[in-house]
This record gives C-alpha cells, structure tokens and sequence, in this order.
C-alpha cells in the first residue's frame, strides 16, 4: 500500500458476512492511514444471510428471481458505504456492483489504474460456504496484480495491539517482491520488520535427490548456510530503507510453522504467492496456501 497520492484506492469485498465488515474497517482504516480512498465491490448472487449485513441483503417479496441477487447487492453497497462513511467521514469511498463472481469483479476493480491493493476477509464459517469464500481469496492471490491481503476473522481479537511485519524469504522472485512489499510497510508504520528463514535437515530429501556431501548433514552447517542466505536477501531493502529496524528468524522448521509461530494476531504477514519448489499448474504454492488457512491476523501475498 502506498500513501503518495488520494487518487490510489483500496479495493474491498463484501459479500454481507462479518468478516467482510472486519475487512472493509481494516481497509477503511489502512487507507485513511495512507491518504487513499476505499473502492467497495459486490458481486449479486454471492450474498451471505447472516452478519452484521445480512439483514441489508434481503430484497422486497415481489423481486422477480433475476433481480433477487442484484437488488440485495445494492442495499448491501449503500449500507457499506454508509457504514464506513460514519466511522470515517472523511475518507473518499466509491461502491462498484458487478454481476460477475465475486473473484472475477475483484480482479477487474484491482486492474483499474489507480488499485494500491485488494482486501478480503475470510468467513470462518464451516463446510462448502467456507471453501467456495476461501477459494477467491487464493484466485485473488494467484491473479491480481497487485498485493492481496485477506482478514480472517479471528484477527478482531488484535485490536490496540501494536503489530510488526512478518516475511517469509526463500529466495523466489515473488518473495523478494513480498520482501519489498514488508519494507514499505514497515518503513510507513514504523514499526519493526521481522524475516523468517526456514530450513530443514537435507536427510529428509536425500532419498529422493540423490548423493549429498556428508557435510552438509549437519545441522549447524545447514543453519549457517540458511542466515547468510537470508542476509544477502536483505542487503538490498536494507539500505533503500535504512530506517526500518530488522530481525532475522533462521528456523529449523517448515516455512509454514515459522511464519504462523513467529506471527501474533496483530501481525501482518507478507509471502509470495509461490517458493522455489512451486508447482506452475497450482494456483498457489503449498506455503502461501497453509499460511491463509492458518494465519490468525492478516495476510498479505504477492505474485
């Protein structure tokens, strides 16, 4: 996100569940913080009936089948806009209906010239309804053009709580993008940046890659070899932004239980949408993937 200019917008959805609330009061905040307006997004059919919005999503008895859908997204956008209007009246804020799929409307608002990032919460309801929300946030990761950043709904319990930077490095090209990202915010926010490394004995892959130096069994070998990587990531951030104070995390653990560990509920964590051992034919890789699924505050991913 980026607070140069009042002509930049966040992008949020909302789809009248609680989260969606959680989300568009994150963005809200965030782009007040930044100098930016809100862009808010509904897309018809894709409505929820509980939440805090739910009962702004229900249309008069007489609405013929057709127009069910698009009526109940415009009460919702008006009381949105409404919403978020009260608690920042001097935020710029636009709506945008869209008959498309919710990921689809997403997608087309964060290529509009203008779009600083897009915004979405996650429902942390159970079964299909909660898949159907959690697959557009990661169609969203895997094709937006610019950073998305998805609220589950646990992360309400941060409030008032000061919160840092997490970001995952691995050396992939979308991770030195995630890693550009974490500076600016950290450096906006002023608060602490933390880099996490994680590395795992080579004995649990030797099977599968072949003969490795004995060597490079050793544990404090592999631990060296993984903070001087880390290091040389961070050389360059490091002086584009001298006055962001970094820590480093080299774990001995799966990249997913050192950034969900490392992270608080008030953190943000910023990974790339895939490592180097991605697979192209998924939309994200394993990593960015389990960190939506798991995180307890916001995520951000970029491609």
């Amino acid at each position: 996100m980026d607070g140069a200019s009042t002509a930049r917008w966040v992008i949020v959805g909302v789809d009248g569940t609680d989260s969606s609330r959680h989300a568009l009061e994150w963005s809200a905040h965030q782009a007040m913080l930044r100098g930016l307006g809100v862009r808010i997004v509904a897309a018809a059919g894709a409505l929820a009936s509980v939440g805090v919005f739910a009962e702004r999503t229900r249309v008069d008895p007489g609405t013929s089948p057709g127009g069910t859908g698009l009526q109940g997204a415009e009460h919702l956008l008006e009381y949105a806009s409404d919403w978020v209007s009260r608690l920042f009246p001097e935020l710029r804020v636009e709506t945008r209906l869209s008959r498309a799929r919710p990921a689809d409307a997403l997608l087309t608002e964060a290529s509009v010239e203008g779009a600083v990032a897009v915004v979405v919460g996650s429902r942390g309801l159970s079964g299909i309804v909660a898949a159907f929300v959690g697959s557009v946030g990661i169609e969203l990761a895997a094709r937006s053009p610019v950073p998305v950043i998805v609220l589950p709904h646990e992360h309400a319990s941060a409030h008032g709580v000061r919160g840092r930077i997490i970001v995952g490095v691995d050396g992939s090209e979308p991770s030195v993008r995630a890693l550009d990202f974490a500076f600016a915010q950290a450096e906006f926010a002023e608060t602490e940046l933390v880099a996490v490394s994680a590395w795992q004995p080579l004995v649990a892959f030797a099977a599968a890659t072949g003969p490795i130096p004995p060597e490079l069994f050793d544990d404090a070998t592999a631990a060296e070899a993984a903070r001087q990587a880390l290091e040389e990531e961070l050389a360059d951030a490091r002086l584009r932004h001298p006055g962001v104070a970094v820590s480093t995390r080299v774990v001995r653990a799966h990249p997913v239980v050192a950034l969900l560990e490392e992270a608080t509920p008030a953190d943000l964590i910023v990974v790339g949408s895939r490592g180097r051992g991605g697979f192209r034919g998924l939309l994200l890789g394993s990593v960015s993937h389990s960190v939506l699924h798991g995180a307890k505050g916001p995520v951000a991913i970029l491609r």
